[in-house]
């Protein structure tokens, strides 16, 4: 199992967060929930800051008027009314001793559990008090601030709605070209984006529609160069065939000897390599065709292995019934078994695990190259001979028939080539009654 990079490892203990909430969708809605609310907040606050001084004020004019009327009464020696009076119960004892100091004041407190605005003032050394009540006040600014509250609520879903609903067409569009990029990376080199707004040149583009275009152009150019070289592959190997058909006819014409074993043997090789060029350029087409049936893997292995020739090892740990095409099958196993004979060192070694088959030597293992970045053509790495076709037509034929192919070094040493293979399975004997 391949190993996690340093950054992304999990640390013990700490909780994973959900997948969503690395969504920019989400980091959107929490963006426009805290401004809002940050918003809310201000507003709100100076609304009622300045409401509230309004309404202090207003209070605060019409407690001290009073208190001017009641004092000239009290001057004059005739009676104070019923909200006025000298020393009064409830008078907030801050508000007493600024009065009996010889200073005038208000403060709003509460006065037989309503809230009240006291006025007091010097009388004789007293304090002379006026009281004016202050519930209607109180209830508007408790008003104000209940009509505040559910007004940021209602603002702040609204924008929050809104919000998400722009924010979600532009990630639709986002994962619609993130699902084309995955498509084209898959192979699938006609997969566009298509979007509107890169068609019509005189409509304004957002960065979305410019990374779309981006994306289509790339994809196009792409298409355009591999078609170019499996075009040019095909018509290579079928110009080389007229002539290595003449040369192998002539080299058959030549006296018996040494010479022309070699020259034999050099002709052998390079219609084999058309021949490899000509499967290559198929496979780049996608669009071979399977001939499925069911094997039995393991004596289907053993013929490959003896068809090799070259003396490779089997051993059938778990037998397995595979759905496959039986002669691209083969040729995947021949193209191991040749690469390891060639590439690597004895033994070779040819297991069968259920569906897995493994290819094993005990050479020097594949190059950080092509583990890297898998077979290339005619890949070659520090003056070595390289890996040649065998290895990219072996990949490429696993695809078609829908087996997986990883390319891996043994602990121990020797390259390791492990297929994985669909594996059959019966369902009418599974669903088929006991009989007893």
């Amino acid at each position: 199992m391949p190993r996690r990079p340093a950054w992304t490892r999990r640390v013990p203990g700490v909780p994973r967060r959900p997948a969503w909430t690395a969504t920019l969708t989400w980091k959107a809605a929490v963006f426009i929930t805290l401004m809002c609310c940050a918003l809310a907040a201000l507003l709100g606050a100076l609304v009622h800051v300045s409401v509230t001084r309004q309404t202090v004020d207003a209070s605060r004019e019409k407690a001290l008027a009073r208190l001017e009327d009641v004092t000239r009464a009290y001057e004059a020696g005739e009676p104070l009314p019923a909200f006025a009076g000298v020393d009064p119960v409830g008078l907030p004892p801050s508000l007493r001793a600024l009065a009996t100091g010889g200073s005038r004041g208000t403060m709003v407190a509460d006065h037989g559990g309503r809230p009240t605005m006291w006025a007091a003032g010097p009388a004789d050394g007293r304090a002379l008090a006026v009281r004016l009540d202050y519930s209607l006040s109180a209830r508007t600014i408790s008003g104000l601030d209940q009509a505040i509250l559910g007004s940021s609520v209602l603002a702040i879903a609204a924008t929050l709605l809104v919000g998400s609903f722009a924010v979600t067409r532009v990630t639709r569009r986002l994962h619609l070209t993130a699902l084309v990029a995955r498509r084209i990376g898959a192979g699938d080199l006609d997969a566009r984006v298509g979007d509107p707004r890169t068609k019509d040149p005189s409509r304004p583009q957002d960065e979305v529609a410019t990374v779309s275009g981006a994306l289509d152009t790339m994809a196009s150019a792409l298409q355009g160069k591999l078609l170019a070289e499996q075009r040019f592959t095909a018509d290579v190997a079928h110009e080389l065939r007229t002539p290595l058909t003449g040369l192998s006819a002539a080299a058959e014409l030549l006296p018996p000897g040494r010479p022309s074993e070699l020259v034999r043997d050099r002709v052998r090789a390079l219609r084999a390599l058309t021949e490899d060029l000509l499967e290559i350029s198929r496979l780049d087409t996608g669009r071979e065709r399977v001939d499925l049936d069911v094997y039995a893997l393991g004596p289907l292995a053993e013929r490959v292995a003896r068809a090799s020739g070259a003396g490779a090892r089997v051993r059938v740990v778990r037998d397995a019934r595979v759905e496959t095409d039986r002669r691209r099958l083969e040729r995947v196993l021949g193209n191991l078994l040749a690469n390891a004979h060639s590439h690597g060192a004895a033994p070779v070694e040819l297991t069968v695990d259920g569906p897995v088959v493994t290819v094993r030597d005990h050479g020097e293992g594949f190059p950080a190259y092509l583990l890297e970045h898998g077979p290339q053509r005619f890949r070659t790495e520090s003056g070595g001979k390289g890996h040649g076709l065998g290895l990219t037509i072996a990949r490429g034929q696993a695809a078609v028939i829908g087996a997986e192919l990883v390319l891996a070094n043994a602990p121990d040493g020797g390259a390791e080539a492990r297929l994985t293979l669909p594996e059959y399975v019966d369902l009418t004997a599974e669903d088929a009654p006991d009989g007893t």
